[in-house]
């Protein structure tokens, strides 16, 4: 049957056909080699290394192949044959995920770190990595089995922790990425939260304090559907809201907050860096044409009615407004260790499978791995096992 071994020094994954796990493997101690379920091998997802095939180590079962994530830049659909025989180097892991439509390479969509961003010049809308609705919908499903085996690695190592933040525009679809991308994961290791209006309370800390106490513990995935990004965002554009939190100096000296604010941010996301939580901004960017159609389709379909606020109409005055703020503070505050993404969000599916990419990129780069158990404790499993069995 097929089996995955994992070389524990090289980190090489193979996937082989053979009986046993130390059969045909030219060159490695059996007693580095251990056999994993190919469900094992999902929680290895960083494996940098070499996939063999040939007469002695063969893929027969393509699924398997795909079932080593990340290992092998191929996908559903590439025969077997296309592997036997070759050697496949994948020291670095691939940049995206390629599909049946092109590759998603997520770097296309990052700010870089002091990059002067202009969104006027950033597409909201690119052609679809997707085939057809169906096509879409099969990726997407791919793309969340990937993730879920990742989250589950993720709690289970629990050394990281991962704040992904979304910020944009009303009506970007901010509500249907996080539903849609994160449909498979755990609820014990994903936490979601929205932040409002600040209450009284909050107004009288200063602006991270509130989101600071919802920041994920190591081990979960936490999301903010808006952020401490708000406060250099609308409360720049409406700067009235700068008298409700009693900053000193506020109306005189604006731009000094702004550039003040940036730099607490900053700080806190390196602060958290530090500390093991990787933080990824994610701007879903749609056009103000677009906006304008689904407002209209929150307004002649009854059961979107709800979704739909007289206070979007307003803000939508201030386009150009929140254009600069957007374009300012992506600018200040994208690192390379806290990056921010521009994501076209014109086509709801072509950002839900970029979104989940992004998601799944910054999961891929942890180092991860099942907590490992001693020798003694071993013994002693496999001594309560033999009870059991009888």
């Amino acid at each position: 049957k097929d089996i995955v071994v994992v070389h524990r020094h090289i980190r090489a994954c193979l996937v082989a056909g053979f009986g046993d796990a130390g059969q045909g493997i030219r060159g490695l101690d059996r007693g580095s080699i251990m056999a994993l379920s190919t469900r094992a091998i999902l929680a290895l997802p960083d494996v940098g290394g070499v996939l063999i095939s040939g007469t002695s180590l063969r893929v027969t079962d393509f699924d398997a192949v795909l079932d080593v994530t990340r290992a092998i830049p191929f996908t559903r659909g590439t025969a077997a044959s296309q592997l036997s025989g070759q050697t496949l180097q994948t020291g670095k892991r691939p940049a995206g995920r390629i599909n049946a439509m092109t590759t998603i390479h997520t770097k296309h969509f990052r700010v870089a770190e002091g990059e002067t961003v202009d969104l006027k010049k950033r597409s909201t809308v690119v052609d679809p990595f997707y085939k057809s609705k169906e096509d879409y919908a099969t990726q997407l499903a791919e793309h969340v089995t990937h993730l879920s085996a990742l989250q589950q690695l993720h709690y289970a190592s629990s050394k990281h922790a991962v704040l992904v933040i979304f910020q944009a525009m009303d009506a970007a679809g901010k509500d249907g990425a996080i539903k849609h991308v994160m449909s498979g994961v755990n609820p014990q290791g994903c936490q979601v939260f929205s932040f409002k209006h600040p209450s009284a309370t909050e107004l009288k800390h200063d602006f991270l304090w509130r989101t600071t106490r919802e920041l994920p513990e190591r081990g979960r995935i936490g999301i903010f559907n808006r952020s401490y990004y708000e406060e250099v965002l609308v409360v720049r554009v409406h700067s009235d809201i700068l008298h409700s939190e009693n900053i000193p100096d506020a109306p005189h000296h604006d731009r000094k907050i702004w550039e003040g604010r940036y730099r607490s941010i900053c700080d806190l996301e390196r602060h958290l860096h530090t500390n093991g939580t990787r933080v990824v901004k994610i701007f879903l960017h749609i056009s103000k044409e677009e906006q304008r159609k689904r407002f209209l389709a929150r307004i002649d379909q009854p059961d979107k009615n709800w979704k739909f606020s007289t206070a979007d109409i307003e803000e939508r005055k201030f386009w150009k407004q929140y254009r600069h703020a957007y374009e300012e503070c992506m600018g200040a505050t994208s690192t390379d260790d806290s990056p921010w993404f521009v994501v076209p969000a014109d086509d709801k599916q072509n950002a839900r499978l970029i979104v989940s990419e992004i998601v799944i990129d910054t999961l891929d780069r942890l180092r991860m791995s099942y907590p490992t158990v001693t020798a003694e404790r071993a013994a002693q499993l496999q001594t309560i096992r033999a009870g059991l069995v009888g």
